[in-house]
């Protein structure tokens, strides 16, 4: 598995080196035959200039695209691939042009840049499918063991299914602590059939059947993949610390400081304010468009949670018939819900919907990025079967997050505690930066605003 794994590597590596070094390319004859001239610049650069500034833009691309998972060649999709190397490049030319404003003394014109762009992009689309599918015939999916201790795995095995190009369940195996307990000999054949296979799964195991499996696994130097408890996420985000001679894992109640708290709103409060002003044309006419449409009310407004439980009351474009819920019952909508209108299902499938939201983020109700804001009812309702869920309520609700962007509309309430205690535990201005720049992608994924199945409330 070892010869395996480098290869992989070099192969990445390798695509990686030939992606960037051809988008630098591009970028360096716009450089070459007009930006780098008397007429746009005040000194032209000769030689090892060349070289320097081309280093520059290279270095920055590569930094871009690591950052936003875009060289992770047979992990992504083919889709969130190409959207990742998008976002870089447009990140990496912005600072190349800012560059190019400081050694002009001004603001020279970025028309040249811009078609740059577009070739990068379209050889970008070109090469990342090429790859992908080259990396895909090359490296045949992971033969895996899946263990399980619950029938949970029910609902995991079709996420399974979806990514056929990287894993093929070739064995599964339920794990029940009394019996291996009671037959040591059950256990060492169950180890016996790990060695069979370089890759295994750990779903929702038993903590003390989790630990030994996953001991031999790691010293067999088996690939391992682990759904994570709620604890594991925590102690994921901690800090370790080396008071004495044995290392110690801290994890702080408060996961955000009072500067990134401070931080964090006064970024809240400029791109609300800014946005607002963005958006306003689109607002109007969806406020029109839903007035045409049923003569009813234009803003929808409900009590949800935000930060330690506080209630608030958020507004929304109204999607669905007036008095959507008029026998006071509160439900998410499934699909093909016969309860939204004709400009909602644009509305909800575009994210429009959500624009009032930026009065409540204003307000301080919100911020950009947090865990999605719960109705107090159906938030009482998970506590009642996942105490933890209290847990997300830590920061202030967002009108995206990690569970928004990772996570669909019908993901189970357990893993969407799971991917917001992520962010939670992992939290940094950075991170919001990065989110709010993915939330870009998720207006385009159908899957993320899709229903929950009829008669489940997920």
């Amino acid at each position: 598995m070892k010869n395996e794994d480098t290869r992989k590597r070099l192969y990445t590596l390798a695509t990686a080196f030939i992606g960037i070094f051809v988008q630098t390319m591009i970028v360096f004859v716009v450089w070459q035959g007009y930006y780098n001239s008397t007429h746009v610049i005040r000194k032209i650069f000769v030689f090892r200039g060349h070289y320097f500034v081309m280093a520059i833009y290279w270095i920055v691309l590569y930094l871009f695209n690591k950052k936003n998972g875009s060289l992770k060649i047979g992990y992504l999709k083919i889709g969130d691939l190409i959207f990742s190397q998008l976002v870089s490049n447009v990140c990496a030319n912005l600072i190349f042009y800012l560059e190019l404003c400081l050694l002009a003394y001004g603001f020279p014109s970025p028309a040249k840049l811009l078609q740059a762009m577009l070739a990068q992009n379209l050889f970008q689309i070109i090469w990342v499918i090429i790859v992908t599918k080259g990396y895909q015939r090359i490296f045949p999916p992971h033969q895996v063991l899946l263990l399980f201790g619950k029938d949970s795995v029910k609902e995991f095995l079709p996420k399974l299914e979806a990514r056929k190009d990287k894993f093929t369940i070739c064995e599964s195996i339920k794990i029940n602590t009394e019996k291996i307990k009671s037959d040591p000999k059950l256990c060492r054949a169950i180890k016996e059939k790990m060695s069979h296979y370089n890759t295994v799964m750990f779903w929702d195991l038993p903590t003390v059947m989790r630990n030994e499996f996953l001991k031999h696994a790691y010293g067999k130097g088996i690939r391992i993949y682990v759904m994570p408890k709620i604890s594991d996420i925590i102690l994921n985000g901690s800090e370790q610390m080396h008071f004495f001679d044995s290392p110690l894992l801290l994890t702080r109640s408060n996961p955000m400081t009072l500067e990134e708290r401070v931080l964090k709103r006064c970024m809240d409060i400029l791109l609300s304010i800014l946005l607002l002003l963005v958006t306003s044309p689109i607002m109007l006419l969806t406020a029109i468009a839903i007035k045409i449409n049923d003569g009813g009310r234009i803003f929808y407004k409900q009590t949800r949670c935000t930060m330690r439980q506080k209630e608030f009351r958020i507004y929304k474009f109204r999607s669905m018939v007036e008095n959507a819920e008029r026998d006071g019952v509160a439900r998410l909508a499934t699909k093909k819900d016969d309860r939204i209108t004709a400009v909602g299902r644009f509305i909800r499938a575009t994210r429009i919907d959500e624009l009032p939201q930026l009065i409540n983020i204003l307000r301080g109700d919100m911020s950009f990025v947090g865990p999605r804001p719960e109705r107090p009812e159906i938030m009482k309702k998970y506590m009642k079967e996942i105490p933890e869920f209290v847990y997300r309520t830590k920061v202030k609700a967002g009108l995206t997050g990690y569970a928004q962007i990772f996570g669909k509309y019908n993901t189970t309430p357990y893993d969407k505690l799971k991917l917001d205690m992520y962010y939670v535990e992992h939290y940094s201005i950075r991170l919001d930066i990065w989110l709010l720049i993915q939330t870009i992608k998720i207006i385009f994924v159908p899957e993320s605003t899709e229903g929950v199945k009829e008669g489940k409330e997920k």
